[in-house]
């Protein structure tokens, strides 16, 4: 299975999503910055309020691509123990990465929203969406950190994601819905016909046109 591009993999989810359409108390959350494309999508066909949430992987040191760790915007963290054993990657660097990529979230999230408070999410049904999930380390971090905030019910809605993947987050949401979980699993990206990556800009944009209004 194959999408054409972020777009049609968000029209895609909103089906699978359908008796959340318009239900007062539910908000989408996208998480940037393909991800927000996707939610976008899903948020407009359910009638709902998009907002952006961040969670950012922490690199190990000398390769930033292999993931030890993710830190959500509230400074949850979830950490892969096993590699930084392996790899005897010590604590005082991961506190320092930590640290790094949390204020790199405050930056974004300021960015993004353009001055705007975020939305409450006490008590609300939370779609959080991305534009597809490898290792699911940020994702976990970012439903964790969600969690904490005390939401009626949580739910994930990603077009694709490695079987193993998806067991592990449904460990941690309340309801996951996967369109496609290929195996083997190259890359995100390998299943998009039109992968090119997402503009600052672009987030900024749909959040703007379907961003909760003041007072909300």
């Amino acid at each position: 299975m194959y999408f054409r591009d972020r777009y049609e993999a968000g029209k895609l989810l909103a089906k699978e999503l359908v008796d959340l359409k318009g239900k007062e108390d539910t908000l989408v959350l996208g998480i940037p910055r393909g991800g927000v494309v996707v939610a976008y999508e899903v948020a407009k066909a359910l009638g709902l309020p998009l907002d952006v949430f961040i969670a950012r992987k922490i690199g190990a040191p000398g390769n930033p691509e292999l993931a030890i760790g993710a830190i959500a915007s509230d400074g949850t963290l979830v950490l892969d123990e096993h590699t930084i054993r392996v790899l005897g990657i010590p604590d005082e660097y991961v506190k320092k990465e930590a640290e790094r990529q949390k204020r790199e979230i405050q930056r974004r999230m300021k960015m993004y929203r353009g001055g705007r408070e975020g939305y409450g999410i006490t008590g609300k049904t939370v779609i959080l969406v991305d534009d597809g999930v490898a290792t699911g380390a940020t994702t976990i971090a970012a439903l964790r950190a969600i969690r904490a905030n005390k939401p009626s019910q949580t739910i994930l809605a990603v077009p694709v994601a490695p079987p193993e993947a998806i067991a592990k987050l449904k460990q941690e949401a309340d309801r996951v819905v996967c369109l496609h979980t290929p195996s083997p699993f190259w890359a995100v990206g390998a299943f998009y016909l039109n992968f090119e990556q997402t503009s600052d800009e672009e987030v900024k944009r749909l959040l703007r046109e379907l961003a909760p209004s003041e007072g909300d």
